[in-house]
């Protein structure tokens, strides 16, 4: 361990783990419901519960013993009321610990070490590498793009306390921590109704305004200060992007009036942050010649911002105008005093102009196929024999549209939607600026004329070629689709009305990678490899074209979807994969726990931008693996997928996660706008199943299947073949295969399997218990003789114990779900509609929310 890990260690133990046990007994004197009691028997239940696990009692006969022991409560409804109680209880604990190492990441993370910021400037002055910085950063750039995934469930106001919270914990304030945990203990945690589309983007422009906003000016504002002429205006080095109310695949909530409300909402955040900036500036720039510019530049954000139906053409280009006529001003007649407050806030305007956040379209292409095809059968514009003629023909045809469809002969609604939404990214791009709506991404895309189908669909809604600025961002995203790709690509870049498009977009061509369902489809290994190679793929047919090719990578929260040690898979890539800019989804609660705070954003966006960088300044790396390399996770990927296949097919997979994990109940956790499947939701099979709830099922029963399966089977047939000395040496010499199973421990040291070993024995279930256990234990002993170590996470002490901790607390969580989960299958087994089987229902539903948010990135 090196000395800044032993440091933090420390630091962690100190100002988390001893700050958590003393303010965690503040708890006790909380306004719950007859609280005086919950707190003392909490802790006999987790004590139990530790006990219980290692003398292989069932979370049934830990809670039942607990009760006989501890209580005197015989009753069903009495023991049920004090498990709700529990559970509100625990969730307030998660958000304490929460608070916590927020309040801490500053003296447990070296914000000028390694992979930062300060490390680059020192790197770049040292090798005299200022040009090559200048020519990266011309057009290099990273992209966060927030995803309202179903796996944030703090409502707006626990954020808000959060936030409070850590500062009060930074401020060693007890007086007001205090008061802070009482507001807690008052405010409900649980979302009675489902949000809206428009409700999730109101939430996440919640970290616009008071995380990014701030975080992304600092950056650039200590890149300018060392680098004045490296960072271009035309090229803000970070760049936000945002889903809710854009993305409508499997969502039907979405429509084209969403999409506009939450463009008005990007837009009417960002100038109020601009107003409140400028409000500031005022206290400062007090001189002569300066207050009038700034009080007109106040009045016409103040006039867009609270005048209602007030909405005038303000440009970003107007409002920089007037600050560089100030800055001139107080360069020649007031010294360049208070200047860097006014370049402060022009950085903020050159990242976010009138925009914040970029809105993405996504639909899939199923939809797009069949409303051409209605088109056409109504006579409008298309051949009537459309549906019937090859992919080559019809690409013909939607490469020369020249009429626009009338919405109103169509009768299906998602069907009128997807052409208004397209007609109107043209009124958003007018207010927000250029930035605002310029990509559409099409899910499910395996084919050319999947892309050119939405190409088609722009000119029938009434746009023309020239003045098509639109990215068109394929997704590929099984494994099927991805080994395709780079064919699908080939036949784009070869037509011309596509070629055209591509060269009036600079040549940029945008492709999305779906980590989510790779994963589900092909299992951990065999997802980032088949990622891996058709990035290889792509790259080399897009360098032929003389296209530059950007990858966007579609990351969730846990390493099983492709989330973990982001910034280290970025750097661990050569020059064989393009590098133009690093964009990825922020999704559920990564986004708390990565970004949620100034501090931790900042951080990390820092080591995504130093990945990004030094990867093309300092990097000799042609290849990110060599031939035999390749050959080898080749083989490896292969052996780990038929493992992870046969469980997959296995015929009582799907009855598992509906009966022993609480899968059936996420659509019913008002955690998210999207339902949990697509279609309806009878007759579950796994090719419907959304990823999410999928990781998220696995998650919450503590088996986290698909961050490791496979692994452990693959490396056993390697060693077998006598190939083991070979993957020991790649693990040495690889940072993308160490990666892979480095954020593959992760997974496992989220994983608890005495929580469900009482399945082992099941009648139905007990096999496939047996399958993924041994398969847990296979892969621990692997992955100890490929790093040495005889521990999970042993070079990530931190994250180590952060994670054993959030596992303690949240331990009698995981099996009051367990016991509730129990007794609906005793219920439903004895075909007895009781009314205590809803309250089943609602206890294991409610455990899941303190049991994702505890994970940090579980889901």
């Amino acid at each position: 361990m090196d000395h800044h890990s032993s440091r933090g260690l420390q630091q962690f133990r100190n100002e988390v783990g001893i700050r958590f046990q003393l303010y965690n007994s503040l708890f006790t004197s909380l306004p719950f419901h007859r609280i005086e009691k919950t707190g003392i028997l909490l802790s006999l239940l987790s004590n139990n519960c530790e006990e219980g696990y290692k003398r292989r009692l069932s979370p049934v006969e830990i809670i039942e013993d607990f009760f006989n022991k501890h209580t005197t409560y015989t009753k069903e409804n009495e023991r049920n009321d004090l498990l709700f109680r529990f559970v509100q209880y625990i969730e307030r604990q998660v958000v304490l610990f929460d608070a916590l190492e927020d309040a801490s990441f500053k003296n447990v993370n070296d914000l000028n070490g390694a992979g930062t910021l300060k490390h680059l400037e020192s790197e770049v002055l040292q090798g005299n590498k200022e040009e090559q910085l200048a020519e990266k950063l011309k057009d290099f750039a990273i992209r966060l793009v927030l995803t309202a995934h179903p796996t944030q469930f703090y409502p707006g106001p626990v954020l808000g306390i959060i936030n409070d919270l850590a500062r009060a914990l930074t401020d060693n304030n007890t007086n007001l921590v205090n008061t802070y945990l009482q507001q807690l203990g008052k405010t409900p945690f649980f979302k009675k109704k489902k949000p809206t589309p428009y409700d999730e983007a109101i939430s996440l422009i919640w970290y616009l305004e008071n995380v990014f906003y701030a975080a992304a000016g600092k950056i650039i504002s200590a890149l300018k200060s060392q680098f004045p002429d490296a960072v271009h205006k035309n090229n803000p080095v970070i760049r936000m992007g945002f889903w809710p109310g854009g993305d409508r695949d499997g969502n039907p909530f979405v429509n084209s009036d969403t999409t506009l409300q939450v463009a008005d909402a990007l837009r009417g955040a960002i100038i109020k942050c601009y107003y409140l900036d400028v409000r500031r500036l005022k206290r400062r720039l007090t001189f002569e010649g300066v207050d009038v510019l700034l009080n007109e530049l106040e009045n016409k954000l103040y006039n867009n911002l609270f005048i209602p139906g007030f909405k005038t053409s303000l440009t970003n280009k107007e409002i920089l105008g007037t600050l560089q006529e100030i800055k001139d001003i107080i360069i020649h007649q007031h010294n360049g005093l208070f200047l860097h407050l006014v370049n402060n806030l022009i950085n903020k305007i050159e990242v976010f102009g009138l925009h914040f956040a970029s809105l993405d379209i996504r639909q899939e292409s199923v939809v797009h196929g069949k409303l051409l095809e209605t088109i056409a059968a109504q006579g409008q514009i298309l051949p009537a024999d459309y549906a019937n003629l090859s992919d080559g023909e019809k690409i013909n045809i939607l490469s020369s549209i020249d009429k626009t469809a009338d919405t109103e002969l169509l009768d299906d609604a998602v069907h009128k939607d997807i052409l208004r939404t397209i007609a109107v990214v043209k009124s958003i791009q007018q207010y927000n600026g250029a930035d605002g709506c310029n990509r559409y991404i099409i899910s499910q895309c395996n084919s050319a004329l999947n892309a050119m189908e939405v190409y088609g669909l722009f000119l029938l809604s009434g746009w023309k070629k020239e003045e098509m600025n639109i990215d068109i961002v394929p997704l590929f995203e099984t494994v099927d689709d991805l080994q395709h790709a780079a064919e699908v690509m080939r036949i784009l870049y070869s037509n011309p009305a596509y070629k055209e498009h591509l060269h009036r977009r600079k040549n940029r061509q945008t492709i999305m990678l779906g980590f989510s369902d790779g994963t589900k489809d092909g299992g951990y290994l065999m997802a980032n490899w088949s990622i891996y190679k058709a990035k290889e793929e792509l790259t080399k047919i897009s360098r032929e074209h003389h296209i530059d090719i950007i990858f966007f990578d579609g990351r969730g929260g846990p390493p099983s979807r492709g989330g973990g040690k982001t910034h280290k898979f970025y750097a661990s890539m050569g020059h064989n994969i393009s590098n133009k800019e690093i964009q990825l989804t922020i999704q559920g609660q990564t986004v708390s726990s990565n970004f949620g705070t100034v501090d931790a954003a900042q951080f990390n966006i820092e080591q995504l931008i130093n990945a990004g960088i030094s990867n093309d300044l300092f990097s000799n790396k042609d290849i990110t693996l060599s031939k035999k390399e390749e050959a080898l996770m080749q083989e490896l990927s292969e052996a780990s997928y038929h493992s992870y296949k046969s469980l997959k097919d296995h015929p009582y997979l799907a009855d598992y996660l509906l009966q022993v994990s609480p899968l059936r109940f996420y659509s019913e956790t008002n955690i998210g706008s999207r339902p949990a499947r697509r279609g309806a939701l009878s007759g579950l099979s796994l090719k419907d199943l959304r990823a999410i709830p999928f990781a998220g099922s696995w998650s919450q029963l503590k088996q986290n299947v698909i961050g490791y399966y496979g692994v452990g089977s693959a490396l056993q047939q390697m060693e077998k073949k006598g190939k083991l000395p070979e993957f020991q040496q790649l693990y040495q010499q690889s940072l993308f295969f160490k990666t892979l199973l480095d954020n593959c421990e992760m997974a496992m040291m989220k994983s608890f399997f005495p929580l469900t070993a009482f399945l082992a024995n099941h009648k139905q279930f007990g096999e496939l218990w047996q399958m993924i256990f041994s398969e847990y234990e296979l892969t621990k002993q692997y992955l100890f003789r490929l790093t040495g170590q005889s521990e999970l996470m042993a070079d990530y002490p931190v994250e180590q114990l952060s994670i054993q901790m959030r596992e303690r607390i949240v331990l009698p969580l995981l099996t009051i779900q367990q016991y509730a989960l129990t007794k609906i299958r005793e219920l439903d087994e004895q075909l007895v509609q009781a009314p205590v089987k809803e309250i089943y229902e609602k206890l294991a539903m409610r455990c899941s929310f303190g049991i994702i948010n505890a994970g940090r990135n579980s889901a």
